[in-house]
């Protein structure tokens, strides 16, 4: 196993560190004009598809990732959701935050919960890579009636 190692810049950390504050602080405003401008035109957005689960399922265009949001208010119970972010760490122009994550399903009424991983990396600005894993079994059987 080998690792890459790239020079790391307090000017890249601070720009990623700033970047990262400005998509979460638009994430929790649901405001999806700002998410779009944040993320970059094409995105390698991963998130475990899971056809039970309305709002997860593949992007790749600054419009299609700042729709989640928008999704996951629609299928989701506002009042109820929480996060929690327990570690901030950024390196360059990548970003990790770990933390744990709850909401209900408003169809079903049912919750779901679990630890969370979110690695984003910034380039000129713009979020290039959103990568998310999470209990995606505890939200699949949150979305089964």
């Amino acid at each position: 196993m080998s690792v890459k190692s790239s020079p790391t810049t307090p000017t890249s950390a601070a720009s990623t560190r700033a970047v990262v504050e400005e998509f979460l602080a638009a994430r929790l405003a649901g405001d999806t004009e700002r998410l779009t401008e944040l993320f970059a035109d094409e995105v390698d957005w991963v998130l475990a598809e899971n056809p039970a689960v309305p709002w997860i399922r593949p992007r790749s265009t600054a419009v299609e990732c700042a729709a989640q949001a928008e999704e996951l208010m629609e299928y989701t119970v506002a009042e109820d959701a929480r996060a929690s972010v327990d570690a901030f760490l950024v390196d360059g122009n990548d970003a990790v935050l770990t933390g744990h994550l709850s909401g209900t399903v408003r169809a079903t009424g049912k919750a779901f919960e679990g630890p969370f991983a979110l690695r984003l990396t910034v380039e000129g600005g713009r979020i290039t890579r959103h990568h998310l894993y999470e209990n995606s079994l505890s939200i699949a059987e949150a979305c089964t009636p």
